[in-house]
């Protein structure tokens, strides 16, 4: 009975630090794309214009 009991125990430890890295995880990846920049920014609000393409000469 002692030993069915302890690998509960272990079992729901095992499952609890799974539960809380996959959270962690999600939240980070949340927060990554929150705070990732979007595109180019210019400081007057604009869009900047797009560079040439050197190639198309």
């Amino acid at each position: 009975m002692k030993k069915l009991l302890a690998l509960a125990v272990v079992a729901g430890g095992v499952l609890f630090v799974v539960k809380r890295n996959k959270a962690a995880k999600a939240e980070a990846d949340l927060w990554r794309e929150a705070t990732a920049p979007t595109g180019p920014v210019s400081t007057n609000g604009t869009t900047p214009a797009k560079a040439s393409d050197a190639s198309r000469n």
